[in-house]
């Protein structure tokens, strides 16, 4: 198992990451505990920037707040020059109460509320990405009775399938996401019908998330372009920004191997300045929205381990103190982990278990056939590349208060999220 990031095994022979021992963060904080690798998360944004940098003259990266926001990480985000995209109200507010600037804000989502629209125009964002017609009429409208102008992209489905779960692909014709191509035009009419309140500076799409082929990016590049181009000849206007969306996979399982962040940037910045060319249309400026490949491999969960069952000829259950609550991807995607027991970190896994969950549900399995240790009870269980999607679908089911956040680095940690304690279960019961 390759460890990410700052992780190694110490000379307790523990699990450590940002120069932590994870048995004294579980010690110190709880459990089950996210613990972000701050460093990692960093070194990440870093690596983005710098490569879309290298290989396109005009460009901005724009993380994907949905795969981990909390007021922390906004601000982490802006201190290393990144925009950020929101897809409700409650991630607007995150970002604003974090100081994060609102022009360098992307206020996305396919069903945004009158609320929502109000406050990305009343606090003014960056960018508002219009998914509908419907929608679009509701902004011309808004801006007009607030007297408050706002630039906007229109989401495309460029049509591509990519290769991933179903739920998690965007780009295709039947999508709840974006205009086909069957209703686009009209969009684009309505938009600039819609000046001087309404700007529409470019184009959005995105694909899906969690893929590991290059080649449904560089596809879904060329069919921006083309469309781009027949806007120009329909309408005149020519777009001066395009939004590729992110989706580039991360390492969940040891046989994993995703491109990387350099590979898959310079393979969209190449297919966009083909697809220009050929196009013979001027090089818009390229937006990217990464998120998991920021967040993913740079968080972990602590869980406490518990129960732990033989079924004869069956199965070995080892129960932790977690599971759906925190960690909703097994159950809802099928998504796949590694583990290791972090208080026996050296130890060469000896058995293949399935590691179970505390909700009262019988697909509450975190993972099936993880190769650990022999484990006991309160042995310190570290599952692995759990920093994106985790936390943000975090849940009380059962009435189990969520867990803390911390960060760490350079062998400090710092809670970012406090635990929730029983009475947060009921502060809004009436």
């Amino acid at each position: 198992m390759k460890l990410a990031g700052t992780m190694n095994i110490n000379n307790r022979q523990h699990l450590e990451i940002g120069g932590c021992d994870t048995v004294d963060l579980a010690r110190k904080y709880g459990t089950p505990l996210y613990v972000m690798d701050e460093e990692l998360l960093r070194e990440n944004c870093r690596r983005y920037s710098n490569a879309l940098k290298n290989s396109y003259s005009l460009g901005k990266i724009i993380y994907a707040g949905k795969a981990f926001l909390v007021r922390a990480m906004a601000s982490l985000v802006n201190e290393e020059g990144l925009g950020m995209d929101v897809v409700s109200g409650g991630e607007l507010y995150t970002a604003l109460k974090a100081g994060f600037p609102s022009e360098n804000l992307y206020f996305h989502g396919n069903n945004k509320s009158t609320s929502e629209l109000t406050e990305a125009l009343q606090s003014g964002v960056g960018r508002i990405v219009v998914d509908s017609l419907p929608e679009l009429q509701e902004l011309a409208q808004l801006t007009k009775e607030y007297n408050r102008k706002t630039s906007l992209f229109l989401r495309i489905k460029p049509g591509i399938e990519a290769h991933t779960h179903d739920y998690i692909q965007t780009g295709q014709d039947d999508s709840k996401f974006g205009f086909g191509f069957s209703d686009a035009m009209e969009a684009v009419r309505l938009a600039l019908a819609s000046a001087p309140y309404l700007e529409l500076k470019g184009f959005h799409c995105h694909i899906g998330s969690q893929i590991f082929q290059l080649e449904p990016f560089r596809l879904a590049a060329g069919v921006m372009l083309k469309f781009m181009s027949d806007v120009r000849a329909k309408t005149g206007f020519v777009a001066a920004e395009l939004d590729i969306g992110g989706g580039l996979g991360i390492r969940y399982e040891k046989d994993d191997n995703p491109p990387s962040i350099e590979s898959f940037v310079e393979n969209i910045a190449s297919a966009v300045r083909e697809a220009a060319e050929r196009e013979n249309f001027p090089l818009p400026e390229l937006l990217l929205e990464p998120g998991r490949s920021i967040t993913g491999e740079a968080g972990i969960t602590l869980y406490r381990v518990g129960i732990i069952k033989d079924i004869p000829g069956v199965r070995r259950y080892v129960a932790v103190d977690g599971g759906m609550m925190d960690n909703i991807r097994p159950a809802l995607y099928q998504a796949s982990y590694e583990a290791l027991l972090a208080n026996k970190a050296s130890q060469e896994p000896v058995e293949k278990v399935t590691i179970a969950g505390k909700a009262c549900e019988s697909g509450d399995i975190l993972i099936e056939n993880a190769l650990i240790p022999q484990a006991e009870k309160d042995d310190l269980l570290a599952v692995f590349s759990t920093g994106a999607y985790c936390y943000s679908m975090a849940s009380n089911y059962n009435r189990n208060p969520r867990p803390a956040v911390v960060f760490v680095k350079n062998g400090e940690s710092r809670i970012v999220v406090r635990r929730e304690k029983y009475e947060d279960l009921i502060a809004l019961d009436e």
